[in-house]
């Protein structure tokens, strides 16, 4: 089932360091407190500044994160989720409660 979880819609993946990543991004996404970039990258609980930097890239590649400017300052880059994101936020939820509901041997 994690494999499952894991896989996104067209085959790709995620590994676990970039998941708990686009986590932390959707969680102040979701609390009305978007993350920039830079504050991704000083997750020293994630990982060092130039390999959060990597994963924001591939999450970027992958489109599960974009980036917004507010109008009149381009000095903060925002991350928000995409519509894949979101997507595969409720896909997971749905697997979890049909595995919640699932009978155990």
């Amino acid at each position: 089932m994690a494999k499952v979880i894991q896989a996104l819609p067209d085959g790709m993946e995620m590994d676990a360091n970039e998941q708990a990543l686009l986590q932390a991004v959707v969680l102040r996404w979701h609390e009305n407190s978007p993350m920039t970039v830079r504050e991704a990258i000083a997750l020293a609980d994630l990982g060092s500044p130039a390999t959060l930097h990597k994963r924001v890239t591939r999450l970027r590649e992958k489109e599960m994160l974009s980036t917004l400017n507010l109008e009149g300052d381009r000095r903060a880059k925002f991350l928000i989720p995409t519509p894949r994101t979101l997507n595969y936020f409720n896909n997971l939820g749905q697997s979890m409660q049909v595995a919640n509901q699932t009978p155990q041997a």
